[in-house]
């Protein structure tokens, strides 16, 4: 369905302490093994060990790993090592100014950036799908301040799509609360946002 509507890659999300459409290690295998090149495939993954993540990857074979937690510099470089084909994508949750450092930092270790609206001081950490908004002149400001490429995430449906864009810049945008109905992809939705996301309304 996400191929059919235009989407460029698709994120196959696995076990997270909370948030919507977690499915199982070997479906996601499936997938990325049927996805069509030039379809990338991420793997969102909470682990923020590289040895546990390398080994995750292993089974589930994506192209790209999409960190939703925070990872040590420490780990970024020995998971680089374990992958060096696979693309990664760190997530930096965007709360207050202090997430612009902490895009930069992570910056020189990765493939892209993703900034999303979770909170991981929380007891049960929010790594994504909140359906939430967060402040896009941060955003705009950690896409300017990078040399990688920036997605966006984040309460992004068809309605706000191009002010995200007009706003932020973004390489490339990822939706998921934007596009669901009773917990499952929605096919209109989904049409919807990639025709606005692509055609500019």
């Amino acid at each position: 369905m996400a191929i059919a509507a235009g989407a460029d890659a698709l994120g196959l999300v696995s076990h997270m302490p909370s948030g919507p459409g977690v499915i199982p290690e070997d479906r996601i295998s499936e997938i990325a093994a049927y996805a069509p090149p030039p379809i990338a495939t991420f793997l969102l993954t909470s682990l923020t060990n590289a040895g546990s993540i390398a080994e995750q990857h292993a089974r589930c074979r994506t192209t790209t790993l999409q960190l939703v937690d925070t990872l040590p510099l420490v780990e970024l470089r020995q998971l680089r090592t374990l992958l060096p084909g696979v693309k990664l994508v760190q997530v930096v949750h965007v709360q207050h100014a202090g997430s612009v450092d902490e895009a930069k930092s992570v910056a020189p270790y990765v493939d892209a950036i993703l900034l999303d609206s979770g909170n991981q001081s929380l007891p049960v950490k929010e790594l994504g799908g909140t359906g939430r908004v967060h402040d896009w002149r941060l955003s705009a400001r950690i896409a300017a301040s990078v040399s990688v490429p920036v997605f966006l995430a984040g309460g992004l449906s068809r309605q706000n799509v191009q002010d995200a864009l007009a706003t932020v810049a973004p390489f490339g945008l990822d939706v998921c609360s934007g596009v669901r109905e009773n917990r499952a992809l929605d096919q209109a939705k989904l049409e919807a946002f990639i025709r606005a996301a692509k055609s500019g309304g």
